[in-house]
C-alpha cells in the first residue's frame, strides 16, 4: 500500500502497487527534440528512504510530500526477494523523476516497523495523485509467469486481448517437463510478452491446441503460428520468441514503452497516432490493422501505434516535437536519434487514406524515397543557398573596392601633374 504524506496532513492510499514511471512525465522536463524521444533512465543513485521510527520525522520535514511504500517484510525466497527488489527499482526511477518537485520516496516494513506504520496510518485520499496512481495499477502483477487458463470465461478474456503477444499452450500438467520448459521460457521474457497455458482438454479444444503444442500470437493478427516441431525445450522457445517478437504493428504501453522505442529498424520508427475511441481514429486503426496483416510476411515493416488518450501528459511534447496535430490520426517516419518525422500528407479532412494509398506510402518509405534526411537535405541546400549570397555580396564588395582604388589611382596621378606644373612655373619665375 502507499501512502503520501504532507508537511501539513497525512494521507495515504491502499493498494499493492507496481509504480511505474509514464504517468509522472508530465510533471517535469522531458527530453528536448534534438536528442531524439527519449524517456529518463535511472541513474544509479539511491533516493528511496528506508523508514523507520528514528528517521520519519526527519524525512518528513526534508520533503513538502512524502510517499511511502508499506510492504511485508521481506522473504526468504529468492523469487520473492527479487520482486521485491523490482518493486524497490521501479520506485528509485520514480523517486528520481520527482525530485526535483521536492517530492520524496520511502518504505516501510509493515512489521518490524509497526510503531511508524502505526503512527502514519491511513488518514484519506490525495485527490491530485489518485487518478494517477490508478493507472499505475496492475501494470505489473506478482504472478507466476504462466497464466492457466481453466474455463471459457477466462479463455474469453484470453481472445480480447489481441493488442499484444501472447503464447498458449497445452500441457499434461503442471508437473510436466515440457510445461516446466514453457515455464522456463516465460520468465525471460517478463513482463512484456504473456504466457498462458491450459491443462483442460475443452479449452485446448477451443484453441485447437493439441498436447505439447504452443501457439504463438503476434497481435492484431486474426490467427496464431503453431510453433513447429512440438514438444519444445526452453532453448528453442527462446530461440522462436527471439526471432519473431517484433510485431508488424504494435501498440505503445506504459508497461514495455522503453524496450519497444529501442526496437527500431535502422533507427527509424514507422509510427501512427489514432486514438481509438474517437471515429476517425477507430477507422484509421483498422485501416493500419488490415495494411499490417497484408504485409506480416516483410521482415522490415514495423509500426508502432500510439494511442494519445494513453499518453495525455506527452500530447503537448510530441505535437512540438513532430509539428502534428495528435487529435487527428497521423502516421509519419520518426528518427529514433534526433526525432527527425516526415508524416504522410492527409490534405483532406473527410477522408482518410485507404489501405492500398497507405500501403502505397510504406513500400516508399521501406525503400527510402520516403526518409527522415530529406529534410536535412533542404536545411543544408537552404545554407548553400546562404553562402552563394554571401559570395555575390563579397564580389560585389571586391569590385567596389577596386572602383575605389581606381578612382584614388586617378586623383593621385591629377596631384602628380598639377604639382608638375607648380614646379615649372616655379622655375620660370
Amino acid at each position: 500500500e502507499l501512502s503520501a504524506v504532507s508537511v501539513s496532513k497525512q494521507w495515504s492510499i491502499m493498494h499493492h502497487l507496481w509504480l511505474m514511471l509514464l504517468p509522472f512525465l508530465g510533471l517535469v522536463s522531458v527530453a528536448p527534440a534534438e536528442k531524439g524521444l527519449e524517456f529518463p533512465r535511472y541513474d544509479g543513485k539511491d533516493r528511496v528512504l528506508d523508514i523507520n521510527d528514528r528517521n520519519y520525522r526527519k524525512a518528513m520535514n526534508k520533503y513538502s510530500m512524502l510517499c511511502l511504500l508499506y510492504h511485508e517484510p521481506i522473504p526468504d525466497s529468492k523469487e520473492l526477494q527479487k520482486k521485491h527488489q523490482m518493486t524497490e527499482m521501479v520506485l528509485e526511477l520514480v523517486a528520481q523523476v520527482l525530485e526535483e518537485k521536492d517530492i520524496g520516496f520511502g518504505m516501510v516494513d509493515a512489521k518490524k516497523d509497526a510503531k511508524v506504520a502505526k503512527k502514519l496510518g491511513k488518514r484519506g485520499i490525495i485527490p491530485a495523485l489518485l487518478d494517477q496512481i490508478e493507472l499505475l495499477l496492475n501494470i505489473y502483477n506478482l504472478h507466476d509467469p504462466v497464466e492457466v487458463l481453466d474455463n471459457a470465461l477466462e479463455l474469453k478474456a484470453f481472445n480480447r486481448m489481441d493488442e499484444e503477444i501472447r503464447l498458449v499452450g497445452f500441457f499434461k500438467n503442471q508437473e510436466s517437463e515440457h510445461f516446466e520448459a514453457f515455464k522456463e521460457a516465460a520468465e525471460q521474457f517478463q513482463p512484456y510478452i504473456k504466457f498462458f497455458a491450459t491443462f483442460e482438454k475443452t479449452v485446448a479444444k477451443q484453441l485447437t491446441l493439441k498436447m505439447n503444442e504452443v501457439d504463438f500470437y503476434e497481435p492484431f493478427m486474426e490467427e496464431p503460428v503453431t510453433i513447429p516441431e512440438k514438444p519444445h525445450s526452453e532453448e528453442e522457445l527462446v530461440a522462436f520468441i527471439t526471432k519473431h517478437r517484433r510485431p508488424t504493428l504494435r501498440k505503445l504501453r506504459a508497461e514495455d514503452m522503453f524496450e519497444t522505442w529501442e526496437d527500431d529498424i535502422e533507427g527509424i520508427h514507422i509510427v501512427a497516432f489514432a486514438e481509438e475511441e474517437d471515429p476517425d481514429g477507430f477507422e484509421f486503426l483498422e485501416i493500419l490493422k488490415e495494411v499490417a496483416r497484408d504485409n506480416t510476411h516483410l521482415p522490415d515493416l514495423s509500426i508502432v501505434w500510439i494511442d494519445p488518450d494513453d499518453f495525455s501528459l506527452l500530447i503537448p511534447y510530441w505535437e512540438k516535437t513532430f509539428k502534428v496535430d495528435l487529435f487527428r490520426p497521423q502516421i509519419g517516419v520518426v528518427n529514433v536519434t534526433d526525432a527527425d518525422s516526415v508524416w504522410m500528407a492527409m490534405d483532406d479532412e473527410e477522408d482518410l487514406p485507404t489501405a492500398q494509398e497507405l500501403e502505397d506510402w510504406i513500400e516508399d518509405v521501406l525503400s527510402g524515397k520516403v526518409n527522415t534526411e530529406d529534410d536535412d537535405e533542404e536545411d543544408d541546400d537552404d545554407d548553400d543557398d546562404d553562402d552563394d549570397d554571401d559570395d555575390d555580396d563579397d564580389d560585389e564588395d571586391d569590385d567596389d573596392d577596386d572602383d575605389d582604388d581606381d578612382d584614388d589611382d586617378d586623383d593621385s596621378d591629377e596631384d602628380e601633374d598639377d604639382d608638375d606644373d607648380d614646379d615649372d612655373d616655379d622655375d620660370d619665375e
